[in-house]
């Protein structure tokens, strides 16, 4: 199996997120706002990224393959969200979230953060296996009835 890493996010990289967030497919599989996203939007959203000091966002890497995303945003009460997308479909299915998650599990412990959360879509069963074989239950769910295109997720907590 090709080893897996985590990258510190780059400018560079901002194609990706260019990429990524107008497929259609994934963006079923999370926010599921199918609106077409702008040069602008993708370059405000990616600015403000790269200038948070509070979060930790990382591409995942399949040997030299740039395949995903993955983050954990500071929230409240110290409280971090992680966040992951697989963008490259080609290597879905494959267990690379999981061991990308299981990583980032790990860099989160070494650095001390303890209260780490997830929301998912719930009907994105293949996600939820790859959390609960990474340390996260479910909790609950969390309603959004502002959000027609999200109103409900599922939250989970790292055990």
């Amino acid at each position: 199996m090709s080893s897996i890493i985590l990258k510190k996010i780059k400018p560079s990289d901002k194609k990706y997120f260019a990429k990524w967030w107008r497929d259609q497919e994934l963006v079923k599989l999370t926010s599921g706002v199918f609106k077409r996203v702008s040069d602008k939007e993708v370059d405000k959203y990616f600015k403000t990224i790269l200038r948070r000091k509070n979060d930790y966002h990382f591409m995942i890497a399949v040997g030299e393959k740039t395949v995903g995303h993955i983050s954990l945003v500071k929230r409240r009460n110290n409280w971090y969200e992680t966040q992951i997308i697989i963008g490259e479909k080609s290597y879905w299915g494959k267990g690379h979230g999981t061991r990308a998650i299981k990583l980032l599990v790990k860099k989160g412990r070494s650095l001390k953060l303890s209260k780490i959360y997830l929301e998912v879509r719930p009907s994105n069963i293949r996600a939820i296996r790859a959390y609960e074989h990474s340390g996260f239950r479910k909790v609950g769910t969390t309603l959004y009835p502002e959000n027609k295109y999200l109103p409900k997720t599922l939250r989970m907590h790292l055990e």
